[in-house]
């Protein structure tokens, strides 16, 4: 259902809009965590250390994908916030081609490059067989993720969080019973759990696309909206290079994140399978537990650009800082619940009786969660920005980040081991969450005064 976001009580709107994007996120976190309950006890450490080892990197081609799917929805919901259904229709159909275009070459590189880049990172030998071809076919999937995202970033962007949830909510209990099909009854191991997961997207992509054909009138495009006339030359590429100037920095953005994150699992590859495993179970679990504050982000990202394409600023101002607050609360909630009963909840999926791999993975939620208010922080501000366009600021964050954590996990990993490793992504947390706060005040500023009889 399409939602106007510009009129209303902006925190009601905001609070409604989440909570179909939090189960949403949920559902989708369920991808992974399927495959660590099944290939953490089915197949066993090895197995479960094997796709650890490359969830960066499969994050890494997700962030890249979802980075340049959320930036060209950005002007979509400018144009819907505007008013412009034609502009609307168009920029779907400038996102669809462009989008298109880069996952196919993108995937293209990864599948010919991948041997050489599972070298790269240290993954152990013993290991290399399965998360070489879990992350391959995952690879090969990537344009069924691309096509999911953009139809969710869509529909996000005209205000319904509801559609792409039912769809996921399908797709992820498919995912659980394929992955159980291939695994303990046709014995295709890892690959099985990879495999598992890309036919489950194409139902979620298959549904949506019927869904959108039936009750979205506004999203049947024409002929005429993917066509380029010469009369019009200028005023297209204009338009194309909007959602250039928006779109390619938040897939830099997004890239560099996953880029940190691979770094760190680089070094935490050099310690053997039972901190690989240690790390996985913890972060599938610490992405879980910070999905609610994940979710307001998204949503003020959808607030922030339908009221900046109606120029209603102090709309705008008003939800980011009543947001920020709940995550303040959030931050505070998640990591006490982290902090106390993290260790029965990795204990639910690799087993209890893996003592060290469960002692590892609560020492790293209990560093990290003393940081979880920066997270959450991070969290409203970037969205906010990129709400409004403004991608620089977050792209600065994002390079920060990457330094930040690259040089804390290499030297304190040196220093202090892989405990050391564990402070890499908090102090990154902390340096971002300055950078964009200062940046957001900085330009909502700007935004009311040049809007100031608003």
């Amino acid at each position: 259902m399409i939602k106007d976001l510009t009129k209303g009580a902006p925190l009601k709107l905001i609070l409604l809009f989440s909570v179909p994007l939090l189960i949403g996120n949920i559902f989708q976190q369920l991808y992974n965590l399927a495959d660590i309950i099944i290939v953490g006890r089915t197949l066993g450490i090895n197995a479960l250390a094997a796709v650890g080892a490359v969830a960066p990197l499969f994050f890494l081609i997700m962030f890249t994908v979802a980075g340049m799917t959320n930036g060209f929805a950005v002007i979509t919901g400018q144009k819907f916030g505007a008013g412009d259904e034609n502009s609307v229709r168009r920029s779907v159909a400038v996102s669809t081609i462009l989008s298109t275009i880069l996952t196919i070459l993108f995937s293209l590189i990864c599948v010919l490059l991948m041997k050489q880049i599972l070298f790269l990172m240290n993954v152990p030998k013993e290991i290399f067989s399965d998360a070489y071809w879990y992350i391959q076919i995952c690879v090969m999937g990537l344009i069924v993720a691309n096509f999911y995202n953009l139809l969710a970033s869509v529909l996000r962007a005209l205000g319904d969080s509801k559609t792409p949830l039912y769809f996921l909510i399908f797709a992820s209990i498919l995912n659980v019973f394929l992955a159980l099909l291939f695994i303990l009854e046709f014995h295709m191991g890892v690959p099985g759990s990879a495999i598992a997961l890309v036919v489950s997207q194409i139902f979620s992509v298959l549904l949506c696309i019927l869904y959108v054909k039936k009750r979205f009138p506004i999203l049947h495009l024409q002929k005429s909206d993917f066509l380029f006339k010469k009369e019009n030359r200028k005023k297209d590429f204009d338009f194309i290079m909007e959602h250039v100037r928006v779109g390619f920095p938040m897939t830099l953005q997004f890239s560099v994140l996953g880029i940190s994150v691979l770094i760190i699992q680089c070094v935490c590859n050099s310690f053997g399978s039972n901190v690989i495993a240690a790390m996985t179970a913890a972060l599938r679990i610490e992405q879980l537990a910070t999905m609610p504050m994940l979710s307001f982000g998204v949503a003020v990202s959808v607030f922030v650009a339908q009221n900046f394409g109606a120029k209603n600023v102090s709309r705008i101002r008003y939800g980011v800082i009543r947001t920020s607050t709940i995550n303040l609360l959030l931050s505070i909630a998640m990591a006490f619940i982290m902090r106390y009963w993290g260790s029965n909840i990795i204990g639910l999926f690799i087993g209890g009786e893996k003592t060290e791999v469960i002692k590892i993975a609560h020492d790293y939620l209990w560093i990290s969660t003393i940081f979880y208010f920066f997270l959450g922080q991070i969290f409203i501000f970037r969205n906010a920005l990129q709400g409004m366009g403004r991608t620089l600021i977050p792209l600065t964050s994002s390079f920060a980040e990457l330094m930040i954590r690259s040089f804390a996990a290499v030297y304190l990993a040196v220093q202090f081991g892989y405990y050391g490793m564990f402070y890499a992504g908090p102090i990154a947390w902390l340096t971002a969450a300055i950078i964009l706060s200062v940046g957001y005040f900085i330009n909502i500023k700007k935004l009311i005064f040049k809007y100031k009889k608003i």
